[in-house]
């Protein structure tokens, strides 16, 4: 086998055997560790929507929408950025770990093990960000208009039906994963953040739904509703369908099996189908 030029780009078939192989480490990551890794992501993606909703507050009715959205979607891709950068486990970029199932190098009991484990971990990490900012008292910042902001975020993401929820989770978790894809082809810090950028500011922009950025974004409100009632009344915005119920059934599981959905068989599966006989990725398993 030849020895690739680490001057040349990274192709498909090199960029199958990363996440082939990433994938099977991962399935082997010991529990302590996965789980304060998926804990971190929680964070970091939940830091990515603290971002996002400081840069909308004050927008609505004064910047275009689209403008407003880009921007959303540019700065929330630090969540991201840091989980691939800074090194982390985050649920919806795990799909990607059907390269390795469909490879049969892992099982379906080492899959289910990390999903699980990451998808706990994911949402201890963002509700606890979630929970250091009521305690810091963020949301009153902007004569109020931040928490304003907060509950009409978590408002129009539980005012999807079943099905609209579910095909925006398949489309996030497309571009999540293509995001997570592309950085495998980086061969610096730069270009693993020039991966991410992109398809993040899309989904957030096109309003796409992610599951691990929603245990912030709805928490969050339902957390300020408990906490500060006056406020939320101050407001003067419905906060009935701010509750763990309405939640979980209208908003987390149909994003969830979307984001499932999207990134293992739209990104992983279909490009494994496509380069599994490819020398440079065959090459990688002698």
């Amino acid at each position: 086998m030849l020895t690739p030029d680490p001057h040349s780009p990274v192709s498909p078939p090199q960029m199958l055997k990363k996440v082939h192989d990433i994938g099977m480490s991962k399935a082997r990551l010991r529990i302590l560790p996965l789980f304060l890794l998926a804990v971190l992501a929680g964070v970091y993606i939940a830091f990515g929507g603290v971002f996002s909703t400081i840069i909308s507050t004050g927008m609505v009715g004064f910047v275009p929408y689209g403008v407003m959205k880009t921007l959303q979607g540019l700065v929330f891709s630090l969540g991201l950025i840091l989980v691939v950068v800074a090194g982390a486990e985050l649920f919806t970029g795990n799909m990607l770990m059907v390269v390795a199932l469909a490879n049969r190098k892992i099982s379906f009991v080492q899959l289910f093990r990390n999903w699980g484990l990451v998808y706990a971990g994911n949402f201890i990490g963002s509700l606890l960000v979630a929970g250091l900012m009521l305690l810091a008292r963020t949301y009153t910042f902007s004569s109020g208009e931040l928490g304003k902001n907060i509950l009409s975020i978590a408002n129009a993401k539980l005012g999807y039906s079943f099905i609209q929820a579910f095909a925006l989770g398949i489309l996030c978790n497309i571009l999540v994963c293509l995001a997570v894809w592309l950085s495998f082809s980086a061969k610096n810090t730069t270009d693993k953040i020039l991966s991410v950028i992109f398809p993040i500011t899309a989904f957030i922009a096109a309003g796409f739904e992610h599951c691990v950025a929603n245990m912030y974004l709805i928490p969050v409100a339902i957390f300020l509703r408990r906490i500060d009632p006056e406020f939320v009344v101050s407001t003067q915005l419905s906060a009935e369908a701010l509750n763990w119920s309405n939640f979980i059934v209208k908003n987390l599981l149909p994003v969830t099996l979307g984001n499932i959905l999207g990134g293992a068989l739209f990104v992983g599966l279909i490009y494994f189908l496509a380069y599994k006989n490819h020398p440079e990725f065959r090459d990688s398993e002698q």
